[in-house]
């Protein structure tokens, strides 16, 4: 995150202009130099916003092709009912970790930035930065709240600034060096200070066996192997707890949890959570989950995508397939001494 700490920590320069850094003496007259600067910053602006338009989907342009899902708005919608899905899982909790008046958070790949929203209301003391690589949050927030735009697979510069909890979740498919990205946060959390992730073991499964040979499990197994073979995590549910460990943090904490697909289970806390998994999915999910990275990498049409998600859609209304995913939360602190 380089770029990123340039634009948040601000610097006092020595007096002067360094010899090695060129002037640009094209504008002289000191009234011009405003509309000078705001056509700059415009030209900057809209190269962030300059998104990539394909197969009827909008995707970032920053950093263009790093993230395969879009960003559209229909996928906004989307990410905000994966946010509802998680307070009905956590019983209306944002994260576990035993925080106690933290002064500075940050929340990776913070998407519509619903999070880090949530957050700022309940700890209005906190400073609380989200950064994503598309600029689609809202404008208006709380006054404790900024959003960057920033790839959270860059190096960090955050060691002279660090934070007293560090969130991210939903990662899976997102990014390739996960280990890095908790090794960062490690560096970048303050001494005493919690990281908690937050991630799928994205392949599904089930007790019975009633999801094998279905659409459903056709398509996971070709979206998430396309994915697997551009190099991106897709499992990191099950890998976290060792990434925490190798990265050096303590007091390492692991719950798993249930989701199931769909409204099956009997179970009246189980069926809710279900059927926000399923809301999420069927609205326009199968698609905006499969296009890019089926299409840019296994060379399939649009058209067979559209196929593929219509036949997992199908199945996941049928009530004899009992399809889950495991989902787990993860914290861990950096030791005090550290």
């Amino acid at each position: 995150m380089a770029e990123t700490c340039a634009q948040e920590q601000a610097t006092t320069p020595a007096a002067g202009v360094p010899a090695n850094v060129e002037v640009d003496n094209s504008y002289e007259n000191d009234s011009a130099y405003g509309d000078e600067l705001s056509s700059y910053s415009a030209s900057l602006t809209s190269s962030v916003l300059d998104y990539r338009h394909e197969n009827g989907r909008r995707y970032h342009k920053f950093r263009d092709g790093v993230y395969l899902l879009p960003n559209d708005e229909p996928e906004n919608d989307r990410m905000d009912m994966l946010h509802e899905l998680s307070l009905v899982l956590m019983h209306r909790k944002l994260y576990l970790a035993p925080i106690k008046n933290p002064q500075r958070v940050i929340d990776l790949a913070t998407g519509t930035g619903i999070w880090a929203i949530d957050f700022a209301d309940e700890h209005p003391q906190a400073e609380v930065i989200g950064c994503d690589l598309s600029p689609t949050q809202p404008s208006v927030v709380p006054p404790n709240v900024k959003f960057l735009v920033d790839d959270i697979e860059s190096d960090w510069a955050y060691e002279s600034n660090p934070f007293d909890f560090i969130h991210a979740r939903s990662l899976a498919v997102s990014i390739r060096n996960y280990e890095k990205v908790i090794r960062e946060s490690y560096r970048s959390v303050k001494p005493g200070g919690w990281v908690e992730f937050q991630d799928w073991d994205g392949y599904p499964t089930s007790e019975d066996g009633s999801h094998k040979g279905t659409g459903l499990q056709r398509f996971y197994d070709e979206v998430y192997g396309a994915f697997e073979g551009a190099g991106y995590e897709v499992r990191p549910g099950i890998k976290l707890e060792q990434w925490f460990k190798d990265a050096g943090f303590v007091n390492i904490h692991v719950e798993k949890f249930i989701i199931p697909y769909g409204i099956w289970p009997k179970d009246r806390y189980l069926k809710k959570v279900g059927a926000w998994c399923q809301t999420q999915a069927e609205a326009l999910g199968f698609e905006g989950f499969a296009m890019a990275a089926l299409t840019r990498f296994k060379n399939w049409t649009k058209e067979e995508v559209m196929v593929l998600a219509s036949q997992a859609r199908a199945d996941g209304k049928r009530r004899d397939i009992h399809m889950y995913f495991d989902y787990y939360v993860v914290y861990g602190q950096r030791p005090e001494n550290s």
